[in-house]
């Protein structure tokens, strides 16, 4: 009997797997993002915007630079969009320059950096808004001007290892929330 009994265990054993084991890929956790809707920032600054109810604003100052820090931070996914506010006189060439080179000191783990023009003429606000993709820590930057007076400029950071495999849904969902800001923009 205990000879029947383990023949037949065998013979399930080595008959009830006939597949080969694969390995399933990484994966990572699925992120639940909330509804958009959006609010005017403070006003207490030389411009407004609106942001997403989800994010909230922090303020620093430097009063002998006369620059103004601003954070729009989105604390469950980890995310900051610092924003640098300067009155221009008459540097506004180095200050785009400047942003432009910020934007491209990216280019060590950036695939590619895609620049678009953005004009508000109603508004007097225009800029360059820098697309940059790949595994790179800041996947968008921008600034804005009216060209005489004021200057702004941003750049968006997920504050985690840059590994755009993970953080692309988040970037994806928060993106818009930037190009939101850029387009409500407006001189106070």
């Amino acid at each position: 009997m205990k000879k029947l009994v383990f023949i037949l265990i065998a013979f399930i054993f080595f008959t009830a797997c006939n597949e080969s084991y694969i390995p399933k890929p990484r994966g990572y956790f699925r992120i639940n993002f909330p509804e958009k809707s959006f609010h005017l920032s403070d006003q207490k600054l030389p411009y407004s915007f609106e942001i997403a109810d989800y994010s909230k604003i922090a303020y620093s100052k430097d009063a002998r630079s006369n620059t103004e820090w601003v954070n729009v931070v989105t604390p469950k996914n980890k995310a900051d969009l610092h924003l640098t506010y300067l009155t221009l006189f008459g540097d506004l060439n180095h200050h785009i320059e400047e942003s432009r080179k910020l934007a491209y000191d990216h280019t060590i783990k950036a695939d590619a950096i895609n620049e678009k023009l953005f004009l508000n003429p109603a508004e007097n606000v225009y800029g360059t808004i820098y697309y940059i993709e790949g595994n790179a820590a800041s996947p968008l930057q921008f600034y804005l001007t009216d060209s005489t007076t004021h200057f702004l400029r941003g750049a968006f950071y997920i504050r985690e290892i840059p590994n755009i495999d993970s953080i692309q849904p988040v970037i994806d969902f928060l993106e818009p929330d930037v190009i939101h800001l850029i387009e409500t923009f407006r001189w106070n």
